[in-house]
């Protein structure tokens, strides 16, 4: 943008941002799962995973039933795979650069919660199976080896109204998918018929 000042050092980045952050925001900080931890990640049933490789950043959402991330101990998590659209942008970087971030959510409550550590895909079929939910197995596990934890207030989530029933958007009046990829496909998908099929498809192939 011609004409809009950057700010290119950390100086000047920590000079507009005084004074510098208390102790509440710092302790909350820790190096493993504690029970508290625990606990919000046991009721999440949605997170963001974001990963970093050579084509640059990807942030990919992951849902299931809360406690889909289980944790196997103070320093490990693990996330089952489950289907989707095989582009695997997310494991291709995994298996390239191990850095990891997630981000959970918990319907109804403000308070989020961050880990940051290091990934690797396992496809152990004892592991997999364990995942299992209608007879059906991840295809990989993602081995998160956690190197910090903390919770991120509230502030966020109020200033959207993220849980606000009146804040939610009529999904009559954005575009589809199909709208989507029909205009970027130049018709050669018809936008109608992907998203008349999609509850079908997704239905079938949820787990």
């Amino acid at each position: 943008m011609d004409g809009v000042r950057r700010i290119e050092s950390l100086a000047e980045l920590e000079a507009l941002y005084s004074p510098a952050p208390n102790l509440a925001s710092t302790a909350k900080e820790v190096p493993v799962l504690i029970p508290a931890y625990r606990r919000l990640i046991e009721a999440s049933p949605f997170a963001t995973l974001a990963t970093s490789g050579p084509e640059g950043l990807d942030c990919s959402p992951r849902g299931d039933q809360p406690g889909f991330v289980r944790v196997h101990d103070a320093r490990t998590l693990l996330m089952p795979d489950r289907r989707g659209n095989n582009r695997i942008d997310s494991l291709r970087n995994v298996v390239r650069d191990p850095r990891v971030a997630l981000l959970f959510l918990i319907p109804g409550l403000g308070t989020t919660l961050r880990v940051n550590g290091r990934g690797w895909l396992t496809d152990d079929a004892a592991l997999r199976e364990s995942f299992a939910v209608e007879g059906k197995a991840p295809r990989t596990v993602l081995v998160i080896e956690v190197e910090s934890v903390y919770f991120q207030c509230a502030r966020a989530i109020v200033r959207a109204g993220l849980w606000d029933p009146a804040r939610q958007v009529e999904p009559g009046t954005m575009p589809t998918p199909g709208a989507i990829l029909q205009e970027l496909s130049r018709a050669e998908i018809d936008g109608e018929s992907y998203d008349a099929a999609w509850p079908e498809r997704a239905r079938q192939t949820m787990w």
